[in-house]
């Protein structure tokens, strides 16, 4: 018996083991035959996202953005045309069951809905540009605001990576209905704020110089603008300091910076006498217990 009778002869045997509802007949060799053209429509999704995503990151001439742009586009489409290829394969007649596919893709689109937001809101955000991978955004607000650097945007969330080597994955759709901070956006260039704090009796202008010149030493400090001291405000025990300064690489960390700075800052203080603040109270003592009365 050849090998074509022999396929043939297995096929019938399980096609028989089956069942049938209504004009459909459901036998393990469909069962087996829908699981064999699924697992080959993921190989071959998977194969040809590989193949979309280095044709993209050959073309030189488009930047990141678009790459990765063309990537989600081309890799939707992919999968569509799989799935097509796949129903029609299969002979499933979409016509014959409508009512039940319509009340299956209600509730698909019900309970998919949030991740067809994410994955719409994912494309609008490359097709803009307004956040795009290699980013430093800062999303939240006070002591529960997440800043790190934008490492991929992918089909349900973004994910961003804090100097603290944490991964957040952020739902597109929040990036899209939320305030963001892009550092990066228009430009790389950053302005930092130190605060520092001197003695009063101090010389103003040494402590200004010294100041300027710690900012100065720092490698990520830019010299052009140039850092720049200003005196904020005059406190209850201390003259108020503000040291501006700009860097071009907010991923690297910035709280890093302030400490170099203001450590720095320290010793040169000590080296030319510009004392540090610390909090100075006048108390009068209306009266001293055992001590006698005098009169008013």
């Amino acid at each position: 018996m050849s090998i074509h009778k022999q396929v043939a002869v297995w096929t019938a045997k399980l096609d028989a083991l089956g069942f049938d509802i209504g004009n459909y007949h459901v036998s393990l060799y469909w069962a087996l035959l829908v699981v064999g053209v699924g697992l080959g429509v993921m190989v071959a999704g998977r194969a040809g996202n590989f193949l979309v995503r280095r044709l993209f990151r050959r073309m030189h001439r488009l930047d990141p953005t678009q790459q990765l742009l063309g990537e989600k586009l081309a890799g939707v489409g992919l999968w569509l045309l799989l799935g097509l290829l796949a129903i029609d394969f299969l002979g499933i007649d979409l016509t014959a069951l409508a009512v039940f596919s319509g009340a299956l893709g209600l509730a698909i689109g019900f309970g998919l809905q949030k991740t067809f937001g994410n994955l719409i809101s994912g494309i609008i955000m490359l097709m803009d540009r307004s956040i795009k991978p290699g980013d430093v955004i800062a999303v939240g607000a006070g002591p529960d605001k997440t800043v790190g650097q934008v490492n991929r945007i992918g089909i349900r969330a973004v994910s961003v990576i804090t100097r603290d080597q944490i991964e957040y994955l952020i739902p597109n759709e929040l990036l899209m209905t939320s305030t963001v901070e892009n550092w990066s956006f228009s430009t790389r260039d950053v302005r930092l704020k130190v605060p520092v704090g001197i003695a009063y009796g101090s010389d103003v202008a040494l402590a200004e110089r010294l100041m300027l010149q710690a900012a100065h030493e720092h490698p990520r400090v830019h010299p052009d603008p140039e850092p720049s001291v200003w005196l904020t405000a005059f406190g209850d025990s201390a003259i108020q300091f503000e040291i501006q300064l700009w860097i071009d690489d907010p991923e690297a960390g910035v709280g890093n910076i302030r400490s170099d700075v203001l450590k720095r800052i320290w010793g040169l203080f000590g080296e030319h006498g510009v004392h540090l603040p610390y909090p100075q109270r006048d108390v009068h003592i209306r009266e001293w217990p055992g001590a006698p009365v005098r009169d008013s």
